[in-house]
């Protein structure tokens, strides 16, 4: 049975509780935002650095201090691309490949050129981000004062949609058509220069630096055309993927 004169006369006692629970949760509260916040952020700050010296950009003059990564290339499907591919930062510097036509045999032999170097636009985008997120931790250090919860929140979905956008330009290759990959200039790299009717292309998937080789051949008469991007052009006769297994981030 309920006592109503005894609960009121509880309440100031409860409700005195109450205050000396809340002072306590908002000192403890401000001693968050005050110093363990910075903590975190300071850790966050060194993690990003890491990811971003990995992401080494060359510097001219400078070039030579970039460390340089030989890769065989290993096709996914028997053995019609072969070759080696040196990384050097964000830049593709050379490239040897063989490659074995499907319809002759014939195993045709291309290099990069000795003044040409090509760069992989998703490495270089993943580190922009990267450096943005930056560039947000640091525009909050450690004189800053935090005054609420929602400004920490804040500040972290920015630095998390920086860090997304890094991930998926890793994640999602980098998809070219064919008039796209025939303008790039990827095709005026190569040393003996790459016959007409075959087409490369150089992206990041993932953890793997990957080759994709197209070749082309003349539709038969009155046959119907693939249109890309309003560009009418012959469909491939075959895709043959070279994979490259790579670690990106391997120091």
């Amino acid at each position: 049975m309920l006592h109503p004169q005894r609960s009121l006369s509880e309440l100031p006692k409860m409700s005195a509780a109450s205050q000396v629970e809340r002072a306590v949760l908002e000192e403890e509260f401000n001693w968050l935002l005050k110093e363990e916040v910075h903590a975190v952020l300071k850790q966050l700050q060194e993690i990003l650095k890491e990811a971003s010296r990995r992401f080494s950009m060359s510097t001219p003059g400078l070039e030579s201090q970039l460390k340089q990564e030989n890769f065989i290339l290993g096709s996914s499907t028997m053995d019609q691309v072969k070759g080696v591919l040196t990384l050097q930062g964000e830049a593709l510097t050379q490239a040897d490949i063989n490659l074995k036509v499907a319809k002759s045999g014939q195993v045709l032999h291309f290099q990069f050129r000795e003044d040409k170097q090509w760069k992989l636009q998703q490495i270089q985008d993943a580190r922009n981000h990267v450096n943005q997120a930056l560039l947000l931790l640091n525009s909050r250090d450690e004189t800053y004062q935090f005054k609420t919860g929602a400004e920490v929140n804040k500040l972290m979905d920015a630095v998390m949609l920086q860090l997304t956008r890094a991930r998926n330009r890793l994640t999602t290759p980098a998809s070219l058509t064919l008039p796209e990959l025939a303008t790039s200039g990827l095709m005026k790299m190569f040393t003996p220069p790459m016959p007409g009717d075959v087409m490369v292309n150089f992206y990041i998937n993932l953890s793997k630096l990957c080759l994709t080789v197209y070749q082309l051949h003349v539709l038969p008469p009155n046959t119907t055309k693939v249109r890309t991007n309003n560009t009418l052009m012959d469909p491939p006769t075959s895709h043959l993927p070279a994979v490259l297994m790579v670690s990106l981030l391997s120091s």
